[in-house]
C-alpha cells in the first residue's frame, strides 16, 4: 500500500480565461476528494505558465517520490512537470497512459487554438513552446499509450502514425495492459512504472458533462475504473493526474467523488 501525496494546481491559463473560475474550483474539489497522506497546494501565476511550471517542479521535488503522487488540476498543461519528474525518477521504464478525449499532441505551429493544454503531451516528448518542454530527458513516443482518445487534429494524427504511438480506443482493459507492456518493453528500463493521466473528458458526456470540451462516445466511469485497475494490477502506478473538472452540478460532483476515491485506491494498492 503506497503513501499518497496530492499536489493541487489550480491552473487555468493553459486552456483560456473562459474556464478560469471553474477550473480553479475543480482543482480544489478534486484535491479534496483524494484520500491523501500529504497535501501540497501550488500558488499559480495566472499571467505566466512558465513561472507556474517552475513552482509545480518545486512542489513535486518537495513531495519526493515515496508512494503515489496525485496531481489535481486545473488544465492538462499542469502535467508537464509531474510527468517530467517521473521520467527523471524512473528513467526509461516510465510509461505514460493518457486517458483523454484529445491527444494534446499539437505544437505551437500546428495548434488550432494556441492553448497549451492541447500541446502538453507533445511538449513532454521535447517539442513545445519555449520554457514549456520536458525538463531533462523527454518521454519517448514509444512510451506513450493513448487511451480513449477520439478527437485528433491532422498534425496529431501524423505524429501518432509517424512515431508509432500506441493507441487503445475501445474500453478494452486487456488490450490496454498489452499496450502498456509493449511500451515498457520498448523502453528497456530496469523498472516498469506507469504514470496515469486522466482528463475527465475521456468520459462520455451523456454520463458526465462537467468538462470544457465534451466529446461524444467516451468511456463510462466503470469502464475507466476497470482499465486503470487492470493496469495497476499488472504494473506499479507511480503517478496519477486528474484534470479538467469544471463543476456544473451536484450529480456530476457525486459521481466524480466516488470515481476519484476508487481511482486513487486502486493506483495506491489500497
Amino acid at each position: 500500500m503506497s503513501e499518497v501525496t496530492v499536489v493541487e494546481v489550480p491552473q487555468w491559463r493553459g486552456s483560456g480565461a473562459r474556464t478560469a473560475e471553474r477550473l480553479r474550483e475543480g482543482a480544489r474539489l478534486v484535491s479534496e476528494m483524494v484520500d491523501a497522506d500529504r497535501r501540497i497546494r501550488v500558488e499559480v501565476d495566472d499571467d505566466d505558465l512558465v513561472v507556474t511550471a517552475s513552482r509545480v517542479r518545486e512542489a513535486v521535488s518537495e513531495a519526493g517520490w515515496d508512494g503515489l503522487l496525485v496531481t489535481a488540476g486545473g488544465d492538462c498543461g499542469v502535467e508537464l512537470e509531474p510527468v517530467s519528474a517521473a521520467r527523471r525518477w524512473f528513467g526509461d521504464g516510465l510509461v505514460v497512459v493518457w486517458f483523454d478525449a484529445h491527444g494534446d499532441l499539437n505544437t505551437p505551429d500546428s495548434s488550432p487554438s494556441g492553448a497549451f493544454h492541447g500541446m502538453v503531451l507533445r511538449a513532454l516528448t521535447g517539442e513545445g513552446p519555449e520554457g514549456l518542454v520536458a525538463a531533462g530527458e523527454p518521454v519517448g513516443a514509444g512510451q506513450i499509450v493513448l487511451a480513449g482518445v477520439r478527437d485528433l487534429d491532422p498534425a496529431e494524427v501524423a505524429f501518432v502514425e509517424a512515431q508509432g504511438v500506441r493507441r487503445v480506443r475501445a474500453a478494452d482493459a486487456e488490450a490496454l495492459v498489452e499496450a502498456v507492456g509493449a511500451a515498457a518493453a520498448a523502453g528497456g528500463g530496469e523498472r516498469a512504472a506507469v504514470y496515469v493521466h486522466v482528463d475527465f473528458d475521456v468520459l462520455d458526456p451523456q454520463l458526465f458533462g462537467s468538462v470544457g470540451s465534451p466529446t461524444p462516445d467516451g468511456f463510462r466511469p466503470d469502464e475507466l475504473l476497470a482499465m486503470v485497475s487492470a493496469v495497476a494490477g499488472r504494473f506499479e502506478v507511480v503517478g496519477l493526474g486528474l484534470m479538467e473538472y469544471e463543476p456544473t452540478g451536484a450529480e456530476d460532483q457525486a459521481l466524480l467523488a466516488s470515481l476519484v476515491k476508487e481511482l486513487v485506491a486502486v493506483c495506491a494498492g489500497r
